[in-house]
């Protein structure tokens, strides 16, 4: 684990300041000279600004804000990209439209020579290439900012692709990432509008997530997982890992032939069957996040390969998500409500699903998920658009200041790149019809005899906690008043809420005791037929009659609807 205290000690910026230098100059060259402002650096990137002005100009006028961003964190390297990467997977942290452009980072850059990966792997186990590998080509057939891949054989000639990380790779971030935490320690202090969402916060999660990625045994017991998940399962096939020859930035697994299932025409010409295809494909996504609780966070075409007989294979799994038992079933219910149309329900159910500071305006809230639902659902379901769907859930939410949690949108976000791939295979496939039955057996588990038995002995074992714990709760609380610990603040506007709602309690109070009254004396005349009469009726007792009821109603039409008298 990359440890952050460390790495952002004060010295870094003296340290390191070729490459502060130079992550400053390329914020100010994309235009973002607004954030640099609360910290005062202007002075030392003067003749940089000079350099780079002309450029400047041109790409602030040409491009959007969000493909700003994008290019520049493209410019910085293997760090930032990784940065963009995670952040394009919190829409509680940035916008709909910055997410949508994030997830075009493109993770490629040009391959280091293959001196420099012979030492890598010689470095790792200890011994000559030649003892673990039979061959390996030297040009490789993937690379991207940590690690690059070549096809190879072991020594028993079993061909396997090997994935090495680039060298002084973990180096260069742990440098970088003393950067960003030092920079956002600067706007956390300096910026108000960004405290809110604790940029700090954002540095260490991301430091936890790139520290598992520079770990190439931790991806190597993601595809073991899967494999063991779809073991019996011939339509899938996940790459085995070699374990004798995977350490930490060595990465050996079996090579696995195929096509890309974006090459529609190599598919075509294979003779597979692309109905096949994009039913197996979206089952087995759909057995990842409702069955498994653990999915292929990443699942875009170049990581699918189709093999012989509609067989697919899933490659890199750098990026998985996990979903427990209770989010997946908040998540169904959610899908539940809006499928049915049940405006209410949704309201409720992303209220149970989301994060806020604030609650919002619920009967607002609710307005605004009757147009979303509305403006979705008015075709049949099989014409339903999954990736509209999010992006316009996402700005709901976000218009609510509500935030989604990370593993419920990994989730969507997974499956509405499914649905893509499913439409340019199948441009008749209907992936809500799929998910149906996935949904009716999540919904169906929680009526299960073992289902109810577990969760009434949860419960049970809760109840027995509350009241074993109660008593010496009381007595602290007790204690904590003698010792004037404890203490209860109401400020005036509470105050003059409760006072307001004991006058309302007291007018009706009063109000009913005069119908009260009303209703018995306007009985008493009536029955005592007091003139003048009307057919042999008191007018008078009549008229009280009338008046008590129709007060008594307006009374509880007031309490049932609690307004105001």
């Amino acid at each position: 684990m990359l440890s952050l205290k460390k790495i952002s000690a004060t010295g870094l910026t003296y340290r390191h300041f070729a490459r502060y230098r130079q992550i400053l100059t390329v914020l100010f060259k994309y235009g973002f000279e607004s954030i640099l402002g609360p910290f005062q650096i202007e002075k030392y990137l003067e003749s940089c600004f000079q350099l780079i002005s002309k450029k400047r100009r041109d790409v602030v006028s040409a491009c959007t804000r969000a493909e700003r961003i994008r290019m520049a964190l493209e410019e910085l390297g293997p760090t930032f990209i990784k940065l963009g990467q995670v952040i394009s997977m919190r829409p509680d942290f940035v916008s709909i439209d910055l997410i949508g452009e994030l997830v075009k980072l493109q993770d490629t850059v040009p391959a280091c020579s293959f001196d420099e990966i012979r030492t890598v792997i010689e470095t790792e186990f200890g011994k000559p290439l030649t003892e673990i590998f039979e061959a390996i080509d030297e040009t490789p057939i993937a690379s991207a900012s940590i690690g690059q891949v070549h096809k190879g054989r072991l020594i028993d000639d079993r061909e396997v692709a090997i994935k090495v990380q680039r060298p002084g790779v973990d180096k260069l971030i742990a440098v970088d990432l003393g950067i960003i935490y030092h920079l956002a320690s600067l706007m956390e202090k300096n910026v108000a509008e960004v405290t809110f969402i604790r940029p700090t916060a954002i540095v260490e999660e991301f430091a936890r997530t790139v520290s598992k990625e520079l770990d190439y045994r931790v991806e190597a017991g993601h595809m073991e997982r899967f494999a063991k998940n779809f073991e019996a399962d011939p339509a899938v096939r996940i790459p085995a890992v070699h374990r004798e020859a995977t350490t930490r930035r060595v990465l050996t697994m079996e090579f696995i032939p195929g096509i890309k299932v974006s090459e529609i025409e190599k598919l075509d010409q294979a003779g597979a069957d692309k109905k096949v295809i994009t039913q197996r494909g979206a089952e087995l996504v759909l057995r990842q996040i409702f069955e498994h609780g653990f999915f292929h966070a990443d699942p875009h075409a170049g990581n699918i390969y189709i093999l012989p007989e509609n067989v697919i294979a899933f490659l890199d799994f750098g990026m998985v998500g996990q979903v427990d038992q209770q989010s997946r079933e908040n998540f169904v219910d959610l899908i539940d409500t809006v499928i049915q149309q049940n405006a209410q329900g949704a309201t409720r159910q992303l209220l149970k699903i989301a994060f806020w500071d604030r609650k919002p305006d619920t009967r607002q809230l609710e307005k605004d998920v009757a147009e979303f639902i509305n403006r979705h659902l008015y075709n049949a379901l099989k014409d339903l658009d999954l990736n509209a769907l999010v992006r316009d859930l996402i700005y709901l939410m976000s218009r609510h200041q509500l935030r989604i949690p990370p593993d419920i949108f990994l989730v969507m976000k997974s499956l509405a790149t499914m649905e893509g791939i499913a439409r340019q295979l199948d441009p008749e496939f209907d992936m809500i019809a799929r998910a149906a039955p996935f949904i009716q057996q999540v919904k169906l588990a929680k009526l299960t005899p073992e289902r109810i038995a577990r969760d009434l002995f949860t419960f049970s074992g809760e109840l027995v906690a509350f009241f074993k714990h109660f008593p010496s709760d009381m007595l602290e609380i007790s204690r904590l008043v003698r010792e004037q610990k404890l203490g209860l603040t109401i400020d005036e506007q509470s105050l003059r809420s409760i006072e307001n709602n004991r006058d309302k309690s007291s007018n009706r109070i009063c109000l009913a005791i005069l119908i009260a009254a009303l209703l018995i004396g306007s009985a008493i005349i009536a029955g005592a037929k007091i003139p003048p009469l009307v057919n042999g009726i008191s007018l008078v007792g009549l008229s009280g009659l009338i008046i008590a009821g129709f007060l008594g109603f307006w009374l509880l039409m007031a309490i049932i609807t609690r307004g105001r008298l």
